[in-house]
């Protein structure tokens, strides 16, 4: 499932909890993956499935209260993030280590201009002047496409479009040229034809960089767009990991090929609705003992009840999964 390349970051066993009034949720239990240097992995599933708290607890990002990393590693070229103070924490998080916000309003301050922002992350992290780290920042500007760079610099967030405020926060992840970027629904909020700019502008700037890019989302079609490698999750699990065309044309677990089989086609001779995945996501204060899909799955036998399946390892070209009864991939 890797091009051969080194294991850049190594996530083993993770588990994030909350604390809620009504007792503990479980957001992420036991997840499990590598990136290697230079691939771009997606993260999918439904939301509420943790793809998000993963992203943020490789970071250290978890809001603490109400939640904890309550266990597992996060191995960052072979450094546990996990057992780094806060200062050196702060030292990796942007520079060696960056994050793309699903929202750029609310994670850019509306009172500081775009340059005076760019410009203190340069500063924070590379020997640079002011007046270096504004040339840098323009430079990037430029890079990501924002118009005008030197002009726009001086803008507040809310002068600019939604686009345009996604490229900004394009830029300031990569301005200190970081070896891993994670990028959180980055096309969300964007219409059509700006989500395909900004994700052709990740995919062109994470070859110049050489950077690994871990993609969280819930749209496939984007997954199978830039993705080299593809993470299913489902209720806080891993339940599928795999690279992309055997994940896609030949899905093993229930959940993944329930997901593909929803996706709308232009040409499509499936007549009434659009098929669905039954059933609900089992409540997080309460979960099963056994699969936490089998409750929506045809294929649950009576050990998917009793015993949690665990992530095996893929062999032959196939894809890793979480399941007694994977689809044949000759069927």
């Amino acid at each position: 499932m890797s091009d051969g390349s080194e294991i850049l970051l190594s996530i083993r066993d993770l588990r994030v909890e909350f604390a809620t009034e009504q007792g503990v949720v479980r957001a992420v239990d036991g997840v499990s993956f590598d990136v290697h240097a230079g691939e771009t992995v997606g993260l999918v599933g439904e939301s509420g499935c943790g793809k998000t708290v993963t992203g943020l607890s490789i970071l250290r990002l978890v809001p603490c209260p109400p939640g904890r990393i309550a266990a597992g590693q996060i191995e960052f070229r072979g450094q546990d993030l996990l057992q780094l103070d806060t200062r050196q924490m702060r030292d990796i998080r942007g520079s060696r280590i960056s994050m793309i916000f699903q929202e750029p309003m609310t994670a850019l301050n509306p009172v500081f201009t775009i340059g005076n922002q760019m410009v203190d992350v340069l500063r924070d992290h590379e020997k640079m002047t002011r007046r270096q780290a504004r040339t840098a920042a323009i430079e990037m500007l430029d890079k990501v496409g924002i118009p005008d760079p030197a002009v726009r610099i001086d803008e507040y967030p809310h002068q600019l479009s939604g686009g345009m405020r996604q490229r900004v926060m394009i830029a300031m992840a990569l301005s200190c040229g970081p070896e891993l970027l994670i990028a959180d629904e980055p096309t969300t909020a964007l219409d059509v034809t700006t989500q395909a700019q900004v994700l052709d502008q990740i995919v062109s700037l994470q070859e110049e960089f050489q950077m690994a890019v871990i993609l969280i989302t819930h749209d496939l079609g984007v997954v199978a767009e830039v993705c080299s490698r593809a993470i299913v999750m489902y209720c806080g699990s891993v339940v599928e990991n795999g690279s992309i065309e055997p994940l896609f044309e030949q899905p093993r677990h229930p959940y993944t090929a329930g997901l593909l089989n929803s996706i709308p086609r232009i040409r499509d001779d499936r007549l009434g609705k659009l098929p669905v995945i039954e059933g609900m996501v089992p409540d997080l204060l309460q979960l099963p003992a056994g699969c936490r899909f089998a409750d929506r799955c045809g294929r649950a036998g009576a050990i998917c009840i009793e015993s949690r399946p665990q992530l095996n390892d893929g062999a032959g070209g196939q894809t890793a999964v979480a399941c007694f009864n994977p689809i044949d991939v000759q069927q």
